[in-house]
C-alpha cells in the first residue's frame, strides 16, 4: 500500500493492499475502499463511505460528505456506496444518504468532472458523464448511458432516462425519457439523442421504431394514456416497452417537448 506520510486513515478504515493515497488526504472511520484504488490529494472520504475496484479520486473531491439538509442528523446517517471503475474529477462533492435505507448509491464506469454535485439519497447508474458544475439534488436517478453538460440543475425526485443527454445550462424539473436531448430553462425535448444512440450501436431500424415511439406520444393529437394504449398494441420493441414503462411510472410527470 502506498499511502504519502501526510495523508489521515483512521485505524478502523479497510484499504486494500493496492490503494493509493496521495498527499493530505483524511480517511474517516468506517471507509472501504477496494483494489487499485488511486485516492489523489487533498481528498476528503467520509465515514462509511465504500468504494469498489478500480476508482480513481482526484484533487479535492468529497465523497461521503454531510447531505445539505436541514433535517439532517448523525443517527439519520446512510452511507455512500460506490461501485467499480468510475472517475471523480476535482471538486466533486457527493453526499451521502439520509432518508433512505441504502443511501446514495453510484454503479460503475462513471466519469464525473469538476464540481460537479450529487445531494442525499440519489442513484446513479453506469457508463453515465456528469458535466463540470451541475448540480443534481436529492433523491434524483438516473439510468445508464447518461450524458449531462455542465452547469445543468436536476430538481430533487427526478428521474434521468437510459441515453437522455441534457444540454448545459439546462434547468430539469421534471423526469427526462430515455434516448432523448433536452434544453432549455424549463427544458424541453429538443430530439433524440442521436449521437448517442450511434454510438451506442442501436441499429438505425430501431432508432427509426424510438423516433416513432415519441411521434405517437407527442405529435398524434392523442393524450398519453392513449398514446401509451396505441402503442402497446403495435408489437413494440425492447426499446418502445422502456419509453412505456417510463411514461408509466412517472411520479413528477415527464418533460413536455419544445
Amino acid at each position: 500500500m502506498s499511502i504519502h506520510p501526510t495523508a489521515i486513515i483512521d485505524e478502523s478504515a479497510q484499504l486494500h493492499g493496492s490503494v493509493v493515497v496521495g498527499p493530505y488526504s483524511i480517511i474517516d472511520a468506517d471507509v472501504v475502499i477496494g483494489a487499485n484504488c488511486r485516492i489523489e490529494s487533498s481528498v476528503r472520504i467520509f465515514q462509511g463511505t465504500q468504494l469498489g475496484e478500480n476508482n480513481r479520486v482526484c484533487h479535492g473531491a468529497l465523497l461521503g460528505c454531510e447531505p445539505q439538509d436541514l433535517g439532517f442528523s448523525p443517527e439519520k446517517s446512510r452511507p455512500l456506496l460506490i461501485g467499480n471503475n468510475n472517475h471523480f474529477k476535482e471538486g466533486v462533492n457527493i453526499s451521502r444518504g439520509v432518508k433512505t435505507e441504502g443511501g446514495t448509491q453510484i454503479g460503475n464506469n462513471n466519469y464525473f468532472m469538476c464540481g460537479f454535485h450529487a445531494g442525499h439519497d440519489c442513484r446513479l447508474g453506469n457508463h453515465n458523464v456528469f458535466g463540470p458544475n451541475s448540480a443534481v439534488a436529492g433523491h434524483v436517478e438516473f439510468g445508464d448511458r447518461i450524458f449531462i453538460s455542465g452547469l445543468v440543475a436536476i430538481h430533487q425526485f427526478c428521474f434521468i432516462g437510459d441515453y437522455a443527454m441534457i444540454a448545459g445550462c439546462a434547468k430539469v424539473v421534471k423526469d427526462i425519457p430515455p434516448y432523448v436531448t433536452c434544453d432549455g430553462n424549463p427544458a424541453r425535448i429538443v430530439g433524440l439523442n442521436s449521437v448517442g444512440l450511434r454510438r451506442a450501436g442501436i441499429s438505425t431500424s430501431h432508432r427509426a421504431a424510438i423516433k416513432q415511439t415519441y411521434k405517437t406520444i407527442y405529435h398524434a393529437d392523442l393524450n398519453i394514456s392513449q398514446a401509451l394504449a396505441a402503442l402497446k398494441s403495435s408489437d413494440p420493441i425492447d426499446e418502445t416497452d422502456l419509453i412505456i414503462r417510463f411514461f408509466e411510472q412517472s411520479a413528477r410527470g415527464v418533460t413536455a417537448h419544445r
